[in-house]
């Protein structure tokens, strides 16, 4: 039996249409791949800039990476500056903002636990060498991980990250040496990327997702990650939605507190009731990696 399909006679047979799905998703894919090389998901989804901006007191340091550096920003609560600390958390930021200003502020979120914050800069972002691309996100946090447990000496480690820094994050917690992950909008880059694809008909979101590198896959290292975790979804966020956020949380095996931001877009503050919730989860965190390191 035929049938008519733009113009063309197709067998409907059950074999028939096995070919002829075959050859659609072949075609498909072959389009994707013809538009990934006209449609750059590094261009639409980094944003950099190397401007000085204020660091509130932070200090910088750069590692050797590859023919260039990495640049890191260091901040300490008053317990890890009079005693030393005893957790390290290493964070990695959104696609349009820079490591300098964030660890001062976070280190406040910590109280009076002695935890060292190392805030670390995408490739060209701020100091850290470029060109910026997805591709070299992970071999830059896995160098400034690397280079940390150097300085640690065996004490706990958490990785963080925001938005895209998530993805970050993620790929060093689904790898030995890791004692916990904060992760505040978790996403899923390339079900966020199709979740956007509606009004370009897919002929954008399609090729930037499948140039989206295996290693930031966050799904996929939500399900090989096991360390004990804090999630913060932004509730009112049009960027990483709620559903693609909670495929990362779901997909997590391993012990984890979430926090909802019931009024919060993707770049939101955190309102004051939300700052004590959170600090609740993250002193949880702190004992759970205390314990984890021992």
């Amino acid at each position: 039996m035929f049938a008519t399909v733009f113009g063309a006679a197709v067998n409907t047979t059950p074999a028939g249409r096995q070919i002829f799905q075959f050859s659609f998703k072949a075609a498909l894919l072959t389009l994707c791949h013809f538009l990934a090389g006209c449609v750059s998901a590094d261009r639409l989804l980094l944003h950099p800039s190397t401007h000085p901006i204020e660091t509130a007191g932070a200090v910088s340091e750069k590692i050797p990476f590859e023919d260039g550096v990495v640049e890191i920003w260091k901040a300490k609560t008053p317990a890890a500056q009079r005693d030393g600390a005893k957790v390290y958390v290493l964070t990695f930021y959104g696609n349009a903002d820079r490591a300098d200003r964030w660890p001062a502020h976070e280190a406040a979120l910590w109280g009076d636990q002695a935890v060292e914050v190392w805030g670390v800069n995408h490739p060209g972002y701020g100091g850290t060498t470029g060109p910026a691309r997805l591709n070299r996100i992970a071999a830059v946090a896995t160098a400034a991980l690397d280079h940390l447990r150097k300085i640690a000496h065996g004490k706990p480690i958490i990785v963080s990250g925001t938005s895209i820094g998530s993805t970050a994050a993620l790929h060093l917690a689904a790898q030995p040496g890791v004692s916990g992950l904060i992760a505040r909008s978790p996403t899923p880059l390339q079900q966020t990327a199709m979740r956007h694809g509606w009004w370009n008909l897919w002929l954008i979101a399609a090729p930037v997702a499948v140039q989206i590198p295996s290693d930031l896959d966050s799904v996929k290292n939500a399900k090989a990650a096991s360390v004990p975790a804090v999630f913060l979804i932004t509730a009112k966020d049009t960027l990483v939605t709620p559903p693609c956020q909670r495929m990362v949380i779901d997909a997590y095996r391993g012990e984890k507190r979430t926090v909802v931001l019931a009024e919060a877009g993707h770049n939101s503050p955190l309102e004051e009731f939300e700052v004590r919730e959170y600090e609740a989860a993250l002193s949880w965190l702190y004992e759970k990696a205390l314990k984890k390191g021992r």
